[in-house]
């Protein structure tokens, strides 16, 4: 008996494209990624590709918003029933347990503030971006000290996470966190 492909929705496929190109953007960023690799990862047509989104540089911006619309989600998670430093918290514990031992959202963020030369780009890292902070300043209701240091120890643990040093075995970096913590 022949076995026949069941044959993925729009929708799958979408989602499939999607996948693809955020591990082809964070390893190659939006210059080096190849449209011709996304489909193939995706199990389609590279016409298909351009049929979905019009552009690479379309796709990307999708990729980005989407990357930033997850970490949003995880944020709101997390920090249900939460107010203040516990929100805070509760978002940054989220961030180290499950976003940084997967480097891959993260690293799609650094190719996306890389690419911010590109005024659409830009456009949507900042809306992306401003979305994060206006969560994280209306859930905690701290002043601007506590939630600009709350993205500053995320930046750091962002860069820290691209260089693969998540286990801090670089006393630098093992330094430079535990110095987060003095406060």
């Amino acid at each position: 008996m022949a076995v026949t492909a069941q044959r993925k929705s729009a929708e799958e496929r979408r989602e499939a494209v999607l996948e693809a190109a955020l591990e082809e953007f964070a390893a190659r960023g939006l210059e080096g990624a190849s449209t011709e690799a996304i489909a193939a990862k995706a199990g389609i047509s590279q016409p298909y590709v351009f049929r979905l989104f019009g552009t690479k540089k379309e796709l990307f911006k999708a990729v980005v918003s989407r990357c930033f619309r997850q970490t949003l989600e995880l944020f709101q998670r997390a920090a249900e029933g939460k107010r203040g430093q516990a929100a805070l918290k509760a978002m940054g514990d989220a961030y180290v347990n499950e976003l940084l031992p997967v480097r891959t959202r993260l690293r799609a963020q650094m190719q996306a503030y890389a690419a911010c030369e590109d005024d659409e780009i830009r456009e949507v890292v900042r809306n992306g971006y401003g979305d994060l902070v206006a969560y994280a300043e209306r859930v905690s209701g701290l002043p601007p000290e506590a939630v600009g240091r709350f993205f500053a120890t995320g930046m750091l643990l962002n860069v820290i996470a691209s260089m693969g040093l998540q286990d801090l075995e670089e006393p630098w970096a093992a330094r430079l966190v535990a110095g987060l913590k003095t406060k």
